[in-house]
Order: C-alpha cells, then sequence, then structure tokens
C-alpha cells in the first residue's frame, strides 16, 4: 500500500503472470442458447475403460459408458482406446457405436496382441468421415494423432485427436511428492527422488516437444476449421500449449468456469486435457464432467455457429 520495492515487485510479476493465470481460472457465464442447434465435441482419456482394474471393471465399465451416454455428445474423441474383438471380452468400439449412435468412426491401433486385443485411440461421429489419417510419432509408447474430416451440414471439420507423451510418475514419485508437500523427508532422499523426477520430466517434454512440431506442420496444410483434441499431458503454461495454440482458441479460456482441473489423479493438479479449436467457431458453452471413473474428467465444447 506504501510502494514499497516488495510490493511493486510483486504486482510486476502478478501482471506479468495474469494471461497465464487465466488459463488456468475462468469465470465466465454461459449462455442459455439452444443445445439442440448445436455441435458437442466431446475429448476423454477413457483410461483403456479401467480394463486393469481386473476385480471392478466389469462395475465400473458400465459407470463409464453411462457417463458418456449422459453427454450425449455429436463427436467424441478417446484417448487410451482399448477394445477386443474376441467374443465374451469388452467390444468397446461397438458398444460406443450403439450407445452414442455415432455410426462413423475412426480408430488407430499402436498395440495389438492375440490379433483381436487391441490398444490406441479413436475418434466416433454422428456425422460422415470422408478422410482419415495420422500422425506417427515413432516413440515406443503408446502415444499418436489422427485426424477425421468430417462433414457437419454444409461445413467440413477437421478433428484432430492427440495422446501426448506422458511423464509416467511411478508410485514412488507420487508418494514422494506427497511427501515434501508434507514436509515428511529428509535431505538424501529428497536429493535421489528429485533427480529422478526431473529425468523423467526432462524426457517427456523433449518427446512432446518433437510430437506438438510434427503436429502444427500437419496442421498448417490443414484446409479445413480444426478442432484440436486430446491429452497434452501439459499444463497450460507449456511449450506444447503455446504452440498448440496459436492460431487456435481455448473453449475452456473462452466458456470454462473455475480451475477446470481435468486430471483426476494426484498429480498434476491441473488441467491438462483440452479442446482447441478455429477462430473462425464460436464455443457457446465449455462443460466438464462431474464425475469419472478413470483418472481424466470428461470435457465438452458446445459449438453454436456451425453452417447447418
Amino acid at each position: 500500500m506504501q510502494f514499497k520495492p516488495a510490493f511493486i515487485f510483486g504486482l510486476i510479476v502478478f501482471l506479468i503472470a495474469t494471461p497465464t493465470a487465466f488459463r488456468y481460472l475462468q469465470f465466465t457465464i454461459t449462455s442459455g442458447e439452444n443445445e439442440t442447434k448445436q455441435l458437442k465435441i466431446t475429448s476423454y482419456n477413457c483410461m483403456l475403460f479401467d480394463l486393469y482394474n481386473w476385480r471392478k471393471n466389469h462395475e465400473t465399465r458400465p459407470k463409464i459408458m453411462n457417463g458418456l451416454f449422459d453427454i450425449n455428445t455429436d463427436i467424441i474423441c478417446l484417448q487410451e482406446f482399448y477394445t477386443s474383438e474376441e467374443k465374451g471380452d469388452f467390444n468397446n468400439a461397438d458398444s460406443i457405436k450403439l450407445l452414442l449412435k455415432t455410426p462413423y468412426y475412426h480408430k488407430e491401433y499402436t498395440t495389438t496382441l492375440r490379433k483381436y486385443d487391441h490398444w490406441g485411440i479413436a475418434t466416433f461421429s454422428k456425422y460422415p468421415i470422408i478422410k482419415k489419417g495420422k500422425i506417427v510419432f515413432n516413440t515406443t509408447a503408446n502415444n499418436i494423432c489422427i485426424y477425421s474430416d468430417i462433414v457437419v451440414g454444409k461445413d467440413t471439420l477437421r478433428v484432430y485427436n492427440v495422446h501426448l507423451q506422458s511423464v509416467s510418475f511411478s508410485k514412488k514419485d507420487n508418494q514422494f511428492l506427497d511427501d515434501v508437500i508434507s514436509q515428511n523427508t529428509n535431505a538424501a532422499d529428497e536429493m535421489s527422488n528429485s533427480k529422478n523426477i526431473l529425468r523423467r520430466l526432462k524426457n517427456a517434454f523433449l518427446k512432446r516437444t518433437m510430437q506438438v512440431d510434427m503436429i502444427v506442420l500437419h496442421m498448417k496444410l490443414c484446409p479445413y476449421k480444426i478442432v484440436l483434441c486430446g491429452d497434452f499431458n501439459e499444463t497450460a503454461a507449456s511449450y506444447s500449449y503455446q504452440q498448440l495454440s496459436k492460431k487456435l482458441n481455448d473453449a475452456f479460456v473462452e466458456k470454462g468456469l473455475g480451475f477446470g482441473r481435468t486430471y483426476a489423479g494426484k498429480w498434476p493438479k491441473f488441467r491438462i486435457d483440452y479442446i482447441l479449436h478455429d477462430k473462425r467457431l464460436n464455443v457457446s458453452k465449455f462443460k466438464r464432467s462431474d464425475e469419472t471413473y478413470t483418472d481424466h474428467y470428461p470435457i465438452t465444447a458446445y459449438f453454436s455457429n456451425i453452417n447447418w
């Protein structure tokens, strides 16, 4: 209040950080437009529909499906997608098509075992997909980007569905981060564990940088309006977000509410899933689902100026 040096310094830092801060926190009031005249696009890391929760996946999978049914979206981009063609197993592809009434789909697999168990990424649509393609990252991890040209009314949208490199924190890493916050560590443990975490972060940052550069180059050649959905595994202050959002708007920043946290696990406790879109598209509403049975929350953007 007396304009002391500490106050002035703090004020300057606050003002510099404000644009980035609003990528994390929004207070938007959405309009009450008729949702039936809008296009709904959802992005969701479905965590293989809880496949590896062996004791309870027969319970959680229907809950995940019911949650998607309640959203009743027009186009859904699913990361960490799993489906099986084995009789009696989880044929999630057929389930999604029937449940959401999305007869058009684009699936790409990064791993296939026993010829009929598939891991990868998928986009399902109520509207015709006239072209499909993929951007292969040449990595051993299950990360990939696909794009689908979808005819909606008189418009054609290119919907990118991406899953960028994860940091892959182990249980030990998560426990260490909890211990640091609760100040329950010693100097030797802090040094050793900190180096391990920094090494993981560095490797993931470098891989994501290459993946993002490939996507940005591909988008420059796109003739259609773009909607980019996916799990970036990055916060809104990252290189990945900055590059991918350079010529696109962020649906959350336009119409989000609150902190918009999309990761339900321990770290990071921020928004790492995004729906970015062409500046010519208008978002009237953005919603994060309140419940999830995976480690991510579904997010949905409502587009109101589609040329029907």
